[in-house]
């Protein structure tokens, strides 16, 4: 994105922001919900393919390019306030390694089942976060994004929800929320379970049940049922490699793999709306790690009566099938409309994808 688009877009952010809804008042109504989208365009941790990923501006920039749903991931502070990272270690996404205030909190921790040397979200209180600033994840791949470090906070979920019903007022359309809890078993050995404070921000703010515009999605399966013990919102079991973390806790044996059956697909939608697959398992890469033939995924996972949000599509060549990419510098764009393309073929219900304008400008050719 040109510097000057860019911020010509931060600029109609903060003229929105004055005429912000009160975050105690339901959203407003708008002629366009949240869910009328076809298939629903989810940005990944905001529009994280051109700015930090979960800023507050990243997310309006998603919006204001059109995404449905804004993606934040959740992690909990010591004192258990709910912030956005995508992981609980604080290094790689924020600006901890240089405050010498906080040295001493670099430890080694296990974090589902892997060692890691860094600074963790529930060593800090709510105040000390908000010292910190964010950082590009990846500048190897983005280095334009770095032209941003430390220029955010680290928001809070409150702080999230206060700016899509901002942004809802100056867009004339309703914003959903699509979160997902990082770690939860890791936090509620450390008496900070996500699941109760998660759902009474939701419901002080209006969303209540599973006609609002949210989605809480988690790689885990006990804290998805027990988020349905104490909501009816719309719940969406995410798919990786091996196990999930807690059932490996539980000593249970059951794997992605046997959750992405048809048996297994029907007992998640005991519990869940939807299914977040990694894009492999609807379509996967060739041996030589060229773009596959669908699977039966979508299919079994409609037949079960589940939703499909499968993620997440980047624009740049290292994420890309080797056919779609385009010259030899990993950071370069590739042909993401030819990967999108392919899947949307499939039927799925929505996607993730860190440049939501990509998404937004196929979707709206395709109705032309």
């Amino acid at each position: 994105m040109p510097l000057r688009q860019f911020r010509l877009l931060l600029l109609s952010v903060l003229l929105a922001l004055p005429f912000s809804a009160s975050a105690q008042e339901p959203a407003a109504p708008s002629a366009k919900r949240a869910d009328h989208g076809k298939p629903l365009i989810i940005a990944h941790r905001g529009a994280s393919g051109y700015l930090p990923e979960h800023t507050l501006a990243a997310y309006a920039v998603a919006i204001l390019q059109g995404a449905d749903y804004i993606e934040p991931d959740l992690v909990m502070s010591k004192d258990g306030q709910l912030f956005a990272r995508h992981d609980n270690e604080l290094g790689l996404t924020t600006d901890v390694a240089r405050h010498p205030e906080f040295a001493e909190r670099k430890r080694k921790a296990t974090i589902d089942s892997v060692e890691l040397d860094g600074w963790f979200s529930e060593d800090f209180t709510a105040a000390e976060l908000k010292r910190l600033r964010a950082i590009e994840r990846i500048p190897d791949v983005r280095p334009g994004n770095t032209r941003l470090d430390r220029q955010f906070e680290i928001p809070t979920l409150q702080e999230i929800i206060d700016l899509v019903k901002a942004l809802q007022v100056s867009q004339g359309r309703e914003i959903g929320l699509y979160i997902e809890t990082k770690h939860p078993a890791h936090f509620q050995q450390l008496g900070l379970a996500m699941e109760k404070p998660l759902v009474e921000t939701l419901a002080r703010n209006g969303y209540a049940d599973a006609e609002a515009p949210v989605f809480i999605q988690s790689f885990e399966v006990s804290n998805l049922k027990a988020l349905r013990q104490l909501s009816s919102l719309r719940l969406v079991q995410l798919y990786g490699k091996g196990q999930p973390q807690d059932q490996v806790e539980l000593g249970n044996p059951l794997t992605y793999e046997q959750m992405a059956t048809s048996a297994g697909l029907k007992a998640v939608a005991a519990y869940a709306n939807g299914v977040g697959p990694d894009k492999g398992y609807v379509i996967p890469c060739k041996a030589d790690g060229s773009l596959g033939e669908p699977t039966r995924f979508v299919a079994d996972a409609h037949a079960a009566g589940l939703l499909v949000h499968p993620y997440t599509f980047r624009a740049e060549n290292q994420f890309l099938p080797t056919d779609l990419q385009r010259g030899s510098d990993p950071a370069a764009r590739g042909d993401i409309d030819a990967e999108l393309r392919a899947f949307l073929a499939t039927g799925i219900d929505g996607l993730f994808i860190d440049q939501p304008d990509i998404a937004v400008r196929l979707r709206e050719a395709a109705t032309h």
